[in-house]
């Protein structure tokens, strides 16, 4: 397993690393969906014992069952690991006492006595002024000083500005962010992935494959790839992409499957899968099969925001760069997870009032209300284990 620095840390982790965002599922007999414990038990007990030495979960994940799983797993291989999870402001309900609750919580989850690294999670712009106005970055170096927690980050969706100005805001250990071979001008952006290493700071991936997408590819993008003199999955290609990057110290990979884990630790195994692996050539074919993927979106959509704010609340862009992605990676189960969460934060199409006032906006002339409805019956439905 390569290994590479976590940041100024003092220690090396394994480079690929296991989010537990993603574990099995199964349908019980009323209809609902629950986490399959055994095979997430399993799962995670060959990572840690096969070389992954780097774990990641969430005060919130799959019902908030993911830490008792993951804790479960781990125990009596604490020593070998690295574990790093997180909690959202909102889940603080604006009280220190509640965030040092929920990280008790955590840590008797967990079955541990600290976090090698306590995140702060989903940083955006609402949080990031709520963030502040709590004192969260003071809380955590209280929990750092009681032994709680060995290291503080933060994980983030957003776009570079923020991103920089959240980065460059306190000497963090570690910070979290989506990047892939289509987000590399999206999102913290290569820049924001450059910042990071100038800075010393972990660089922490997670989305590397968007979520399942990349691994994937369709028949036009896999002719991309099959063109090429040496023979990888999709999944391959994506990994060696981020590989390629001297800044990065973990690629998270939300494994689903043993057999995922055991291909995955099979290519992060490989002698040449090392920082600056890619050639010149590679570089292009990837650029190619980046292009090929953005030339199978159905919405004309480039994300401008001209139409924004939505006075309901819908997320415009937002909905249909899901809907898109559908398309992209002809699955539409990644997609539809992500828009649950969306409608959890009332920003789904469902509270679009056909009012037209983004209509006059749009500078792609997209019929917004028409294209809102029907991805909306796309897109709703996901069940959340």
């Amino acid at each position: 397993m390569q290994k590479r620095p976590f940041g100024k840390q003092g220690y090396n982790v394994s480079l690929l690393g296991m989010g537990c965002m993603r574990l099995p599922r199964k349908e019980l007999s009323d209809g609902s969906v629950d986490v399959d414990k055994d095979k997430a038990l399993e799962m995670i007990r060959y990572a840690a014992d096969n070389g992954i030495t780097y774990f990641d979960s969430a005060f919130t994940y799959h019902n908030s069952k993911s830490e008792e799983i993951m804790g479960e797993a781990l125990e009596g291989r604490r020593a070998n690991v690295k574990i790093a999870t997180k909690q959202r402001l909102h889940s603080m309900q604006g009280s220190r006492d509640i965030m040092r609750k929920n990280l008790e919580t955590t840590l008797k989850k967990l079955r541990t006595d600290y976090l090698d690294v306590y995140l702060i999670h989903n940083v955006n712009k609402d949080e990031w002024q709520g963030m502040k106005n709590l004192g969260v970055i003071e809380e955590y170096e209280k929990f750092k000083s009681e032994g709680m927690i060995r290291s503080i980050g933060f994980s983030y969706h957003g776009d570079y500005p923020l991103f920089k100005e959240v980065l460059e805001s306190f000497d963090w250990a570690m910070c979290q962010i989506q990047h892939n071979l289509l987000d590399s001008d999206k999102e913290a952006t290569d820049e924001g992935v450059r910042l990071a290493g100038r800075k010393g700071c972990a660089l922490v991936i997670m989305e590397p494959l968007r979520g399942g997408g990349l691994a994937n590819a369709p028949g036009d993008v896999m002719d991309i790839y099959n063109n090429w003199n040496d023979k990888r999955s999709a999944a391959e290609w994506a990994f060696r992409y981020l590989a390629d990057k001297p800044e990065i110290s973990v690629i998270l990979s939300g494994m689903s499957t043993l057999e995922q884990i055991k291909q995955n630790i099979r290519s992060f195994s490989l002698p040449d899968f090392l920082p600056d692996c890619l050639t010149d050539s590679e570089r292009i074919l990837l650029q190619q099969v980046k292009t090929a993927y953005l030339n199978r979106t159905s919405i004309s959509c480039t994300g401008c925001e001209y139409c924004m704010p939505c006075e309901q609340g819908v997320n415009i862009p937002g909905v249909f760069a899901r809907y898109n992605e559908g398309f992209m990676f002809d699955s539409f189960d990644n997609a539809k997870r992500s828009y649950m969460f969306m409608k959890s934060g009332k920003a789904d199409a469902s509270h679009c009032i056909s009012c037209g006032a983004c209509l006059e906006k749009c500078p792609q002339n997209i019929d917004i209300v028409a294209q809102l409805k029907t991805a909306h019956e796309k897109l709703d439905g996901w069940r959340e284990s």
